[in-house]
């Protein structure tokens, strides 16, 4: 080869390079065509629709029948429940069986002039209030029945079932509930109809409470094809920081389900995009005063939340009521305690429903053929290249303090307390089962940062004779600790082996940080 190309050799550097450069492409090219299927998938899922609750049975009476023409036409009718003496009947509210309902209530007959006007109407069984039906109904087969009466009688292609109490804590029920679900959806869909399923359930900043968790493991394992699950972002509690808004909250909350999702998903054997699971996500707001009297969802908190969900492709928004979307009359005594026809805020001219429902645009009938699509398994995982890592790279021997942060897989996490061998990327439902907070992806372009550290000198050294109060610190083998209560004779070093029931513990890297900054 030399004698035909002088002066060429064969060079081991120039082959790798070649190498790592075909390994790049490879992967890019792999994130590409899998992004691009992602956004294929959740376009298949069907269009992001509005649609408004609306207490039927709440007196006055919201007349949803009437077309607004500001994108909230649509609306979910709310809530078909047991009837009374724990009776497998379905009725409204529990005041009115169907029949009662057409007659009291003119249901029927709004509900048919609502079609008329190219709208659709959606049924919400449950709620808090009253016995939701599976509760109730002694056997699957029954509760089918019961929920075929409901779905015929209103020729309903969506339903809601919104969980909450004894409904969502009660596994049996909840068995009944997924299996005559899953029963009823594949009898419509061999008769050549749709029924797309909607879970709403409670959410907190953090996510799904483990019974909303396993109420969506629990449909999966019946086989149901799940529309989505809509988070009631509201009544957050202490999981919602002082400080922040009904927006970040919700938000917030938004995304710990997205996260959450994907791992049910996954556990049932489903593998979806970030952008497939964002379609099978809702978001149901209550208007303007919450439960909580602290929780104010305001007009600005809705123009954000919208922003956020267009931008992400939210599958749905909802907002919880239509009834009550109004400023309270100057009679209502007291604007803080929740009505449920008004909003208990100042809303002038303005409506939460029109600013909730800007850029969602079709109808939850166009979205309930679509048939859930898994993501092809096997997809490339990023490989982390400590030259462009800001953090560390986790390794599974090595001890993270509090505040520390690592590059794992593509994303940057942060140690919420001492951690030896847990993955950052664990898929565990619960933030709380986890010792890592994900921070965001590394950035494009990034570079190592330096990992602080404080000189030898920078507190005493610690000492076994001597007597520490909570809040001294010193420095052992070069690492800097702070006494959390008194101790004498237990060395700083115990804290990297039984974190919790230590006396010390190490500075955070931004701690640290911020006393080199002070020097």
């Amino acid at each position: 080869m030399s004698a035909r190309f002088p002066g060429r050799r064969f060079s081991w550097s120039r082959l790798t390079i070649l190498v790592l450069c075909l390994t790049l492409v490879g992967f890019w090219a792999a994130q590409v065509v899998g992004q691009w299927q992602d956004t294929a998938r959740a376009q298949a899922e069907g269009k992001p629709w509005f649609a408004g609750y609306v207490d039927v049975t709440a007196t006055p009476a919201y007349p949803f029948e009437a077309a607004t023409g500001d994108g909230t036409q649509n609306v979910v009718l709310a809530f078909v429940v047991a009837g009374g003496n724990r009776e497998c009947v379905p009725t409204w509210g529990g005041s009115y069986s169907l029949d009662q309902a057409s007659a009291d209530l003119d249901l029927d007959r709004r509900i048919a002039r609502v079609r008329e006007r190219g709208r659709d109407v959606i049924v919400s069984f449950g709620g808090l209030l009253n016995d939701e039906l599976a509760t109730d109904c002694g056997s699957t087969a029954e509760l089918a029945t019961a929920y075929r009466s409901v779905i015929d009688r209103y020729r309903i292609s969506t339903i809601d079932l919104d969980l909450e109490g004894r409904a969502l804590t009660d596994a049996a029920s909840g068995t009944r509930r997924a299996e005559a679900v899953a029963q009823l959806q594949k009898e419509y869909r061999q008769a050549g109809r749709n029924l797309a399923v909607w879970l709403t359930l409670p959410v907190i900043t953090t996510g799904l409470t483990e019974d909303g968790t396993d109420t969506v493991s629990r449909f999966l394992s019946a086989g149901v094809d799940l529309a989505g699950v809509n988070v009631m972002t509201m009544n957050f509690g202490e999981s919602l920081a002082e400080g922040d808004s009904m927006a970040t909250g919700s938000i917030a909350a938004l995304t710990s389900t997205h996260r959450q999702l994907g791992i049910l998903y996954e556990q049932a054997g489903t593998r979806l995009g970030a952008k497939s699971l964002w379609r099978k996500l809702g978001a149901t707001p209550m208007l303007g005063q919450n439960d909580q009297r602290e929780e104010v969802f305001t007009l600005a908190d809705a123009a954000a939340l919208n922003t956020f969900a267009l931008a992400n492709e939210v599958g749905r928004m909802s907002v919880w009521s239509l009834n009550r979307d109004q400023t309270c009359s100057v009679n209502y005594p007291d604007p803080g305690r929740v009505s449920d026809s008004c909003s208990g805020v100042d809303q002038g001219a303005e409506r939460f429903a029109a600013i909730l429902a800007g850029g969602f645009t079709a109808t939850p009938d166009e979205a309930a053929s679509s048939i859930t699509t898994p993501e092809p398994s096997g997809s490339a995982s990023p490989t982390d290249d400590p030259a462009r890592s800001p953090y560390p790279i986790w390794a599974e021997k090595s001890s993270y303090p509090a505040g520390t942060k690592v590059v794992w897989r593509g994303n940057v996490y942060q140690a919420k307390w001492w951690t030896q061998g847990d993955v950052p990327d664990n898929p565990v439902l619960q933030e709380t089962a986890t010792p890592w907070r994900l921070v965001g992806p590394v950035l494009p372009n990034e570079s190592p940062s330096p990992v602080p550290t404080l000189p030898a000198d920078f507190y005493p050294q610690w000492q076994a004779d001597i007597e520490y109060k909570a809040g001294s610190r010193v420095m052992n083998a070069g690492v800097a600790f702070e006494a959390r209560w008194w101790n004498t004779a237990t060395s700083p070093e115990s804290s990297l082996v039984d974190p919790g029931g230590s006396p010390w513990e190490a500075l955070s890297q931004d701690e640290i940080r911020r006393l080199l900054e002070k020097r």
